[in-house]
């Protein structure tokens, strides 16, 4: 799911390391293409929603036409599929913005309520039980999928610098 990633805070100069270019509450209002500022949280959320609804109407159509439905059960899965993906993909970016917004910081306990409340979301009319299942798996699965990916993202950029060299090392031992 796409996420609002907060930007790197630069040093604006070399003779103080503790001044940044910008402040915490600034980083989270900045204007990166996945965020929102503030003001315009519910046209993200709208946004998002209808972003998740059109990659949920490819999976379920696709989906469908796998299960041989033909061409008119193949839409009938690609809207449920699209109510699906739509709430789930709104849900889960509104709350992690507003976590963002409220606790002015973005970690893995975000990404935990906001997998949270999209599970409650997706569940909604069913049995207290369904409802703390969905709640838990959710936010256990956004949880350490955000962990994983904090983990990893640095790796990652560490390793395209040192990717020429690896390139040229293959090419040399073919």
């Amino acid at each position: 799911m796409s996420r609002l990633r907060l930007p790197k805070m630069e040093r604006t100069s070399d003779s103080d390391p503790n001044q940044t270019a910008e402040t915490n509450s600034d980083a989270l209002n900045a204007a990166a293409p996945s965020s929102c500022s503030a003001a315009s949280s519910l046209l993200c959320f709208a946004g998002n929603s209808a972003y998740g609804a059109i990659i949920g109407s490819f999976f379920g159509y696709g989906n469908g036409l796998i299960k041989k439905k033909g061409f008119k059960g193949s839409f009938v899965e690609a809207r449920s599929s699209a109510k699906r993906y739509a709430v789930s993909y709104g849900v889960e970016n509104l709350v992690h913005y507003q976590l963002n917004m409220l606790r002015g910081k973005d970690d893995v306990i975000n990404a935990g309520v906001a997998g949270c409340c999209t599970g409650l979301a997706l569940s909604f009319p069913g049995t207290p039980q369904a409802l703390v299942q969905s709640c838990l798996t959710y936010g256990a699965f956004s949880f350490i999928f955000d962990g994983l990916y904090r983990k990893l993202a640095p790796a990652q950029e560490s390793s395209s610098t040192n990717s020429d060299e690896l390139r040229e090392q293959i090419n040399g031992e073919l």
